[in-house]
């Protein structure tokens, strides 16, 4: 990621849920998506935080590195443990300075046969450049990505623990994206455009995992990790899924971690999200750190800076978005 652009009451919950954004749907389906009771598992941070901390030791995640090689082996396995299916879908994609490099995006599906269904999705590859470190001697380092990248990571991973232990009523599918991060860097100066980002979410796009996949909506997960973080309401998940915006919002007001998921618009920001909508045509949401104040003006103070590291970590914060979204699946 990216670059900006510019252009537990339950039944209370569920109730909450149901009435963001009646006015966009008929009374038949606000009927359908009412729940009087809905048991929702209750989300481990400490797990959470385990499995950032387990990408993190294995170092950055940059693709074509033993360490990218050596996380995929680890995740695809856990994904094993917990999932009906996993696929790696092996991808080429070029990057902005023209090289062929080989990705791969790890699918793992829970109830497959299930035709209702709900995306989930994180990057879990590593920046291989700190482009926006204060120091300049650190801009071609690759960066340790334990929040952007490793904690939305570890938040899905705890949740596809938790779809093991208690089936939700929706199929789900977790989709993790590699080659996410290898845009141009800022020292480069280099002519910039959102095709140089997200190359795995646009490979995905256009070829998923099962001909016409479709599910209701997708949430993205990025930055998810931080203390004290903030998530408003960015542009184009507003743009081409607005109900599902309301819908997490309501759900985090309702469980009282709204000082967590403002009520304010973000900016547009160039993140897998954009190509799912504009390629995939699923309607999804994406929840990202985004602070106007930082140093870079847009993003999370420590972003594709050399100081991404898992002392960055809030259990706090992994607890927060892990539980809205638990909310929100299990009340699908």
């Amino acid at each position: 990621m990216k670059k900006a652009l510019f252009y537990f009451p339950i039944a209370l919950l569920a109730l909450l849920i149901s009435a963001c954004g009646n006015s966009q749907r008929s009374p038949k389906q606000q009927n359908s998506d009412t729940k009087a009771m809905v048991n929702v598992p209750n989300f481990n941070a400490d797990s959470a935080y385990a499995f950032v901390a387990k990408q993190v030791d294995f170092g950055p995640r940059v693709p074509g590195t033993p360490a990218h090689a050596a996380c995929e082996e680890w995740l695809v396995k856990k994904f094993k443990e917990y999932s009906d299916t996993v696929i790696v879908q092996r991808f080429q994609a070029q990057t902005y300075d023209g090289v062929m490099r080989k990705g791969a995006n790890i699918i793992a599906s829970f109830e497959p046969n299930n035709p209702k269904r709900i995306l989930l999705m994180a990057h879990w590859d590593s920046r291989p450049f700190a482009d926006h470190d204060k120091n300049p001697k650190n801009w071609k380092k690759p960066i340790e990505a334990a929040n952007d990248g490793a904690s939305g990571v570890g938040v899905l991973m705890e949740m596809a623990r938790q779809f093991r232990l208690h089936h939700p009523n929706v199929g789900v599918d977790i989709v993790l994206f590699d080659l996410e991060d290898w845009g141009p860097p800022k020292f480069l100066n280099f002519k910039d455009g959102e095709d140089f980002w997200a190359l795995g979410a646009q490979y995905w796009a256009h070829h998923p995992q099962v001909p016409g996949y479709s599910a209701r909506f997708g949430i993205l997960l990025d930055m998810v990790g931080a203390k004290n973080a903030h998530f408003p309401k960015e542009y184009f998940s507003r743009q081409y899924a607005g109900y599902y915006v309301d819908m997490i919002w309501r759900t985090a007001r309702a469980l009282g971690y709204d000082n967590y998921f403002v009520n304010t618009n973000g900016d547009p920001i160039d993140d897998d999200h954009l190509f799912v909508n504009k390629i995939a045509g699923i309607p999804s949401v994406d929840i990202i750190q985004l602070d106007p104040n930082s140093s870079n003006g847009t993003f999370w103070e420590y972003w594709h800076t050399t100081h991404d590291t898992l002392n960055k970590i809030d259990k706090q914060t992994l607890k927060v978005v892990g539980q809205v979204l638990l909310n929100v699946v299990y009340n699908q």
